[in-house]
């Protein structure tokens, strides 16, 4: 597949100069759709073992794969609040979900506007505030339901009858074609609530995948020797992932040991109408009678709850996938391909059962790295490899609209990477820092920096532990070796290079050498 794709980049380097050329006479739309909780293992581009996503594979194939594309704060609310200021947290102020968004403050859709471009928010917001900068918002309020969600629309409630990712392209779809000034560029930003938790599948997905068994990781019993951070998590798959919540096992017989969770689930599962309930069930039915049934524990359990994981989190992807073709294909009809960039990215990682856990928050890879595809016409056709991260995306933006970029901007325009320019003095490290704890899931806070062979990271205040990975010998990272005999080199640089970052970014919590 990847012969195939270098192959078709090789072939459409000429068209792409002379795309880019026509495209430079009118200005250029701009489409950022963003998943929540996407992993770049369930994108085909990326990964083949899991599922297949040839819609979202046709940005890749056309366009720019990302293959080191980072966020700064494996998040929700504060990745969506990086990328719409281009800044790291502690300066747009949303270190955590706890927080809320000053929407007064600079972000890209404001600076878009004010240049002309029609802008709109459609899908998931999650950053407690309202959108501004926009001259249309239909938003999920809080994070959105599956099944019949509510909406608040320019200021409005009303709630939705369907699936959430059919619904949420629908009004995309309907902004497009009737609802926007046709004479101006717009930008669009197309947030879907999937793959978040709790991974419910529309009921036309829900027997896809059914003989299929996922391939576990080697490291799924990982029992996270050497990382106290990673002792402390609750976020692993065998002992907290919810039978019912989690895992839709909607039945009075079926008890866990958090009756909060099990409420929600049943209220998952009373929002759907009465014929959805009639599709889920006759589905679901056969699957919980098997399971009581069965009465698993220990790894059983263990291996059970993750192939049910997986099937609904890919069935959950197919989805979103098919409603990307919907859009892409909107553009191709409506002749708006040759002048339309249109990113595919999530707002984190996820684990797909790595370390044996699920969800995002840690440095990771899994967590940290996030898929980033770019169809830009006359762009650059092939992988990049440099280091980017979610606080590039603005500049990048901006720059391709002819905006000035404000210099209190901290990311990097990706546009000169997308033209093939190839810059020489790139960066070589990305910083990162999480905040969240204490709180679900009990991942402690912490800061680091990631080179292009080396993961540092420091988990402080309520720990101090520092972990060093070496990603060519340990990918999966599962040997700290900091503090180990040879490293003194090493990590003096890194702790330098993390001390360099934290000053460059003016963040205010830097570590202090003993």
């Amino acid at each position: 597949m990847n012969q195939q794709r270098f192959l078709a980049g090789a072939l459409t380097l000429g068209w792409a100069a002379s795309a880019l050329a026509q495209t430079a006479r009118k200005p250029m739309n701009i489409i950022y759709i963003m998943s929540d909780d996407h992993s770049y293992q369930t994108i085909s581009a990326y990964d083949d073992r899991f599922v297949s996503t040839p819609n979202i594979d046709w940005i890749a194939n056309h366009g720019a794969r990302f293959t080191n594309s980072f966020v700064a704060n494996s998040l929700s609310g504060p990745s969506r609040a990086c990328m719409l200021t281009g800044k790291h947290s502690h300066k747009n102020g949303f270190t955590d979900n706890t927080k809320t968004f000053d929407c007064s403050q600079q972000t890209f859709p404001k600076l878009l506007q004010q240049a002309g471009y029609q802008t709109a928010m459609i899908g998931k917001w999650h950053l407690t505030s309202l959108p501004t900068g926009f001259n249309y918002w239909d938003i999920l309020i809080g994070q959105g339901d599956y099944y019949n969600p509510d909406f608040i629309c320019n200021g409005k409630q009303l709630r939705r009858s369907g699936y959430v990712t059919n619904i949420v392209t629908d009004v995309a779809l309907d902004w497009l074609s009737n609802k926007r000034d046709k004479s101006k560029p717009f930008c669009l930003l197309l947030h879907n609530k999937a793959p978040h938790r709790v991974w419910a599948p529309d009921t036309c997905d829900l027997d896809l995948y059914n003989d299929k068994v996922y391939p576990m990781p080697d490291n799924f019993y990982d029992n996270y020797e050497g990382r106290l951070a990673a002792q402390k998590q609750q976020m692993n798959i065998e002992k907290d992932m919810n039978l019912v919540y989690d895992l839709k096992m909607y039945d009075p017989d079926v008890h866990t040991n958090n009756k909060e969770l099990e409420e929600w689930g049943f209220n998952n599962y009373h929002r759907m109408s009465p014929s959805q309930r009639q599709q889920w069930d006759r589905h679901y039915k056969p699957i919980i009678a098997k399971f009581k049934r069965d009465s698993l524990s220990g790894r059983a359990l263990a291996e059970w709850k993750y192939q049910r994981y997986m099937h609904d989190y890919c069935r959950v992807i197919t989805s979103i996938d098919r409603n990307v073709g919907r859009v892409i294909q909107y553009l191709k009809d409506n002749g708006l391909l040759d002048n339309t960039m249109i990113v595919y990215t999530s707002d984190q990682g996820f684990y797909m059962g790595e370390h044996g856990f699920f969800d995002k928050r840690f440095m990771y890879e899994e967590s940290f790295r996030t898929p980033l595809l770019v169809y830009l016409p006359g762009g650059k056709h092939a992988d990049i490899s440099e280091m980017v991260q979610n606080i590039d995306y603005a500049p990048t933006f901006l720059q391709l609209a002819g905006v000035k970029v404000p210099s209190d901007i901290q990311g990097v325009s990706l546009l000169p990477l997308l033209q093939r320019k190839n810059p020489k003095t790139w960066r070589h490290s990305l910083y990162y820092h999480y905040y969240e704890y204490p709180a679900e899931h009990s991942v402690c806070r912490h800061y680091g920096v990631r080179t292009g062979r080396y993961s540092l990271m420091h988990f402080y205040n309520d720990i101090d532990e520092w972990e060093l990975f070496d990603l060519k010998t340990d990918p999966e990272q599962m040997h700290n070796i900091y503090g180990r005999p040879g490293t003194e080199k090493l990590t003096l640089k890194l702790k330098k290079e993390l001390l360099r970052l934290q000053e460059q970014y003016d963040d205010p919590i830097r570590f202090k050498y003993k």
